[in-house]
């Protein structure tokens, strides 16, 4: 497994930071179909959602919906990106810039990154790659089956946390 730290001036845009931008030249590379359900304006997905329509995705829905519904069938994707808010706070943000009703229920992350995750997986073809952004190294995990290649944290200086990404492969066996 590869483990590096970085520096890079924090962005909410994640993928524009150029250590997250090397790590994902690096893994997505000869990757045909890449979905991304928090994408904001990234072009880095192939199949791209956001629930602000203000952005470039091309799905505008809730994450839930976009992982979880029959506009994509399963395992027809050889790369995921997991790149949600990463706080009550940030969910929050984002409902409110789109006008929706935000509630406990709904800056619940736990409930969030579970449910979007486990949409992702079942996208995720076997030997695909999972590469998810935040502040805690757990990914998809040992539960579902994936296995870790990389962990890069990106260091952002005084009292910003840092922003972790790690890079997973999905296995057969769960």
């Amino acid at each position: 497994m590869i483990w590096s730290r970085e520096f890079a001036m924090p962005n909410a845009e994640t993928f524009s930071l150029p250590p997250v931008a090397r790590l994902l030249d690096k893994w997505l590379a000869d990757v045909d179909v890449v979905i991304d359900p928090f994408a904001r304006n990234s072009t880095r997905g192939t199949l791209t959602n956001d629930l602000n329509p203000n952005t470039t995705a091309q799905y505008h829905l809730l994450a839930e919906e976009f992982v979880n519904n029959d506009l994509f069938d399963a395992e027809c994707a050889g790369a995921v990106l997991f790149d949600p808010p990463y706080s009550p706070r940030q969910i929050a943000e984002c409902y409110q810039q789109v006008g929706r009703v935000c509630g406990v229920k709904e800056t619940q992350n736990a409930r969030l990154y579970k449910t979007v995750k486990g949409g992702l997986d079942r996208l995720l073809r076997i030997g695909g790659i999972a590469i998810c952004c935040g502040w805690n190294s757990m990914g998809f995990g040992i539960g579902r089956g994936y296995e870790m290649l990389e962990i890069l944290l990106v260091m952002h200086g005084a009292a910003h946390n840092d922003t972790i990404v790690t890079v997973e492969r999905k296995g057969g066996a769960k």
